[in-house]
């Protein structure tokens, strides 16, 4: 079909989507604002909440279908993928924070007055999990999925990983290698859905990153949790180890970012049809999206 005619519907929807979830991001965390929550959970459920309406409305508005067609079927094949993103994103964290200690350049200190509390570390990954889940809906969901149906998967990841790390600009300590990091890492979460066909996958990735980094004592995009009592001490240096931004913000987690594709293509991923991508699975009929 002629790209001319293709491109009004394409740019419809994913403005639509885009609408809706600005809308929604502003709504929300106000919302949340009158209950006094702290602002890692300001953040995490309000970005939850508001990808989670805008992809529901987009899918029923659009497609006739529901928020688990946007890649979140519960299926074999998508606890295979959640549990090969789990492994990957937990190695690789637990591989960033070690290096200072394998090079006797660091070592984990207590923290004067604090301790391990079993409770605050429940709520703390309940928090991250809907923060990673709202994330992967906001960038790798509707919007980003009609776009890759549309020009591909390559012509859509590089720019939606741009917008992913302009996202968390408002971050403390953020910087330039910070942001190329969360570009490179929201490629690789790009790739992950691309590769699994789910959002499972790039979830497993998110979540297990996000949730060893803060119990193995460092900082998490700038967040200090305190979940154990303890914290990581390194003399390596902010180019190495992040510094107050955390291990996303130093060179080892690029290296670790690289290793992770490569984790990513030789995994036993099952790959399953995207609702939103069967047309370009198949046999390309793009006419119903204009």
């Amino acid at each position: 079909m002629d790209q001319r005619k293709l491109w009004p519907g394409v740019l419809l929807r994913v403005g639509v989507f885009t609408l809706l979830s600005i809308f929604g991001y502003f709504l929300f965390p106000s919302l949340m604002l009158l209950v006094a929550a702290p602002v890692l959970v300001i953040a995490a459920l309000g970005t939850f909440a508001a990808a989670s309406v805008a992809n529901a409305l987009a899918l029923r508005i659009y497609e006739r279908g529901q928020l688990a067609d946007v890649g979140l079927g519960w299926t074999t094949a998508a606890r295979r993928n959640l549990s090969v993103g789990l492994l990957g994103g937990l190695l690789a964290a637990v591989i960033v924070v070690v290096i200072p200690a394998i090079l006797r350049q660091g070592e984990w200190q207590h923290i004067p007055g604090e301790s391990m509390h079993w409770s605050s570390l429940l709520f703390l990954s309940v928090v991250l999990l809907f923060g990673a889940i709202g994330e992967e809906l906001l960038f790798r969901g509707y919007g980003f999925q009609v776009l890759v149906r549309a020009i591909g998967p390559f012509a859509t990841i590089l720019p939606v990983s741009v917008l992913f790390g302009f996202a968390h600009a408002e971050n403390l300590s953020f910087g330039t290698l910070p942001f190329f990091n969360t570009v490179l890492w929201g490629a690789l979460l790009g790739y992950a859905f691309v590769r699994s066909g789910d959002l499972w996958l790039p979830i497993g990735l998110h979540f297990g990153w996000n949730w060893a980094l803060p119990l193995l004592g460092v900082n998490l995009s700038g967040f200090t949790m305190n979940v154990t009592g303890y914290a990581m001490h390194s003399s390596l240096g902010v180019l190495w180890t992040g510094g107050n931004y955390g291990p996303e913000g130093g060179l080892f987690t690029t290296a670790i970012v690289g290793a992770l594709f490569f984790y990513l293509h030789k995994a036993p991923i099952q790959q399953q049809a995207a609702f939103l991508l069967q047309d370009r699975l198949g046999d390309p009929d793009p006419s119903d999206l204009s």
